[in-house]
């Protein structure tokens, strides 16, 4: 039985941090850190770096710049736009990183995995901060990105803490994603047509003038 929670302590643990990745990735590193060098959690073999000083003083940097980067309108979806080949692939690292210890089909399954709940909460997040965006007022993105950076805390707490709990949330995390994914991909392409409704225009032409031809 010790055994079983162990495994499931691991593999919360293992899409915690590639789904935290997706959505702040300095500050999934920076908590795991922190909280390992206070002695509140072991963290698995392949993620033991995360509780070096130089790479929380690095993660620790760089969660200032996205703290502020992530609430300027325009500004937050340029590093949203960099950090896709960033999160991601970090996610999928940390991710097998987390089950390295059982064995290596494990630490792939669980990279392919991680890798893809980055992938997830990236876009989810991304596509929605471009929405925000529309709105001239800056409070919304400020709100955003805090209820975000607060997200991650907190999800990495119950995955570490309450891991059926977090398995079961983040199931329901990939259901909505389901279904919001397509409407998000459909606003932004609202939003694209408003900003270049000649470009639009043309497109329609060019159409018409194929079905006269």
């Amino acid at each position: 039985m010790e055994q079983l929670d162990q495994l499931i302590t691991l593999i919360a643990l293992s899409m915690g941090v590639g789904w935290a990745s997706g959505i702040n990735l300095y500050a999934a590193i920076l908590m795991l850190g922190l909280m390992s060098n206070m002695g509140h959690m072991t963290l698995p073999p392949g993620l033991e770096l995360l509780a070096d000083p130089m790479v929380l003083i690095a993660a620790g940097f760089m969660y200032c710049v996205e703290f502020f980067a992530d609430k300027v309108p325009g500004v937050d979806t340029g590093w949203d736009t960099i950090h896709t080949f960033i999160r991601i692939p970090a996610g999928a690292i940390l991710a097998a990183g987390a089950m390295g210890e059982v064995n290596g089909a494990a630490m792939v399954a669980a990279g392919l995995i991680g890798g893809s709940m980055a992938a997830t909460s990236h876009t989810l997040k991304a596509g929605s901060r471009v929405l925000i965006n529309t709105s001239p007022e800056p409070v919304s993105n400020w709100l955003a990105s805090l209820s975000e950076d607060i997200l991650v805390i907190a999800g990495l707490w119950a995955a570490l803490s309450q891991p059926v709990v977090f398995l079961v949330a983040l199931l329901a995390f990939i259901l909505f994603a389901v279904w919001l994914l397509p409407r998000i991909w459909g606003g932004i392409k609202k939003v694209f047509r408003w900003i270049f409704p000649r470009a639009e225009y043309e497109r329609n032409a060019s159409e018409s003038l194929m079905k006269i031809k």
